[in-house]
């Protein structure tokens, strides 16, 4: 019987399927959510063509699937694609005046906030801006300039709306700075952030799924087709949920609700009760993965076994007991849902491990996947045997490293910053590792990442070339090895009959282009299941 005609036909230089054993095809075919069909000659599905069927003739592209980014902050981007992008600035007076422009259109006494995604180290001062700079942008309007996920200075404006003086006593788990006179310099560092940061009002809720459409799209436009959100705050899953039914998403979403605000067994199963209706309200565009921890201080305050290069006698901090944690990881894990937990430092992460093993020893047949490290920066050899033995995968961020090179080689040294993300010696050793950006510490790209974890290119220059990997394992790092991790093998990550039609459609093709135009390289089109998410020709969803 004829076949009935394909939605999508694209004929290509190369189709690169990573399937096994099935060398590169020259067409595809789309039917609805699913691939149909591949040949290896360009005319060889011109059968399926139909009245209503798209054709996409590109005799010089590449496709690939579409890239997952395993470990990012979706959420972070939607709030930040209407602050002031400072991530722009080279130096602290274009920062300024970055801010001063907004303030020149922006009602007195509203809240003025900056994106999240840049480095001071990498502006030309290589600091923070303090309130006294700030006051120069505007002294009519509070001020928050967030830089990653630990800090925010404020303007005088802000630091009178949020009680702050130099008697105000120093918040648990947190840091206001001063100066030599005690005064405050503007600067709050983790939960001192919420002094200010509770004060911002909460955008609606068509300003939020707004966000969450401009910000998927911007992923989309790089490649990615898929994300694993690493910390969504519990009350945002509703949010997501109404922008999916809002078709606003781009990308699926696979949601990671954060943990870090729990502290002890109850609130952990607080926790857990108000994620159970998610447990079966899933789709393939926007489900929830699991929870998120963290184990130690990240980027800033990571827990190493030798003390910090710029502070002699400072090691870092734990932000849990061992042994609370393992509880709070038992606990997830009895509930059937997935941990994933931050750790960056050689010392967290061998604590990490000393968690997983004791809740693996509890719950001995966990699947793999269960349990998740993300980041394990600093991995020494032997955390590295013993993470593999235990069968427990890992998630690695080059672009992080890439923007926080100058910042960790100041507190850590370079030796350190040259061992982080050892990703030849981690494939080497059989782990699974699935890749991502970390986004707003690393700009999110496909790419761009795949750049860098063949270059070890960082804004300090390449940091430890012989973790270096080739450019067919950096791609599996993001497509066959990221479902992996995330249990969907049989429905993504090649392209087959079957699969579904997630793939994306390249100018010239990224596996066998000059690396030098890997970083600015974008795909001419991003499907995901089906759907076209972002087109370089024309308008998207057309």
């Amino acid at each position: 019987m004829p076949q009935q005609p394909a939605d999508l036909l694209i004929r290509a230089a190369v189709v690169h399927t990573l399937e096994p054993g099935q060398g590169p095809r020259r067409a595809v075919a789309v039917r609805g959510e699913r691939i149909i069909a591949l040949a290896p000659a360009p005319d060889g599905l011109d059968r399926l063509i139909g009245p209503a069927t798209e054709v996409v003739d590109e005799p010089g592209a590449a496709v690939l699937p579409a890239f997952d980014d395993t470990h990012t902050h979706l959420i972070f981007a939607a709030h930040s694609v209407h602050d002031v992008p400072v991530h722009r600035a080279r130096t602290i007076p274009e920062l300024i005046g970055l801010i001063r422009a907004r303030a020149a259109t922006t009602p007195p006494g509203a809240w003025i906030r900056t994106t999240t995604n840049w480095q001071e180290l990498n502006l030309a001062e290589q600091r923070l801006p303090t309130a006294e700079e700030l006051d120069r942008a505007t002294t009519d309007h509070p001020v928050l300039v967030k830089r990653g996920g630990h800090n925010d200075v404020l303007n005088s404006h802000a630091l009178r709306l949020a009680g702050i003086t130099a008697d105000t006593p120093q918040p648990e788990g947190g840091i206001i700075e001063r100066d030599e006179r005690g005064r405050p310099t503007g600067r709050l560092i983790d939960t001192a952030m919420a002094l200010a940061e509770r004060l911002l009002p909460r955008p609606d809720l068509a300003g939020r799924i707004d966000g969450l459409r401009i910000a998927s799209r911007d992923y989309a436009a790089t490649g990615i087709g898929t994300v694993r959100d690493c910390m969504v705050p519990f009350e945002d899953l509703d949010v997501l949920r109404a922008a999916r039914a809002a078709g606003a998403l781009a990308v699926r979403v696979r949601a990671l609700v954060s943990g870090f605000g729990t502290r002890t067994p109850d609130e952990v199963d607080d926790l857990l009760d108000r994620m159970e209706p998610w447990r079966h309200a899933d789709d393939a565009w926007l489900s929830v993965w699991g929870v998120k921890f963290g184990i130690d201080g990240g980027i800033e305050a990571g827990a190493l076994d030798e003390p910090y290069a710029d502070r002699p006698c400072y090691h870092g901090h734990l932000l849990w007991e061992p042994e609370a944690l393992a509880e709070a990881v038992d606990r997830v894990v009895r509930r059937g849902w997935r941990v994933g937990v931050h750790a960056w430092g050689d010392r967290g992460l061998r604590t990490l491990l000393d968690v997983y093993e004791t809740v693996l020893r509890r719950r001995p047949g966990l699947p793999q996947g269960t349990l998740v490290i993300e980041h394990g920066g600093l991995a020494r050899p032997e955390q590295r045997t013993r993470a593999v033995r235990l069968g427990i995968p890992v998630t690695v961020q080059h672009p992080l490293l890439h923007d926080a090179a100058a910042a960790q080689i100041r507190a850590w040294g370079a030796d350190r910053v040259n061992d982080i993300f050892p990703l030849r010696a981690w494939l080497d050793d059989g782990a699974l590792l699935a890749a991502g950006s970390d986004f707003p510490v690393g700009p999110y790209g496909a790419m761009t990442s795949v750049w860098g974890m063949t270059t070890r290119q960082t804004v300090a220059g390449a940091r430890g070339p012989e973790h270096a990997i080739s450019r067919g394992e950096a791609v599996a790092l993001h497509t066959s090895h990221a479902v992996r991790l995330l249990g969907e093998s049989h429905e993504r990550g090649g392209l087959a009959p079957g699969r579904l039609a997630d793939l994306t459609l390249w100018p010239t093709d990224p596996m066998s282009c000059p690396t030098e135009e890997l970083p600015a390289l974008r795909p001419l089109l991003t499907v995901v299941g089906g759907r076209t998410v972002h087109d370089a020709r024309g308008d998207a969803d057309r």
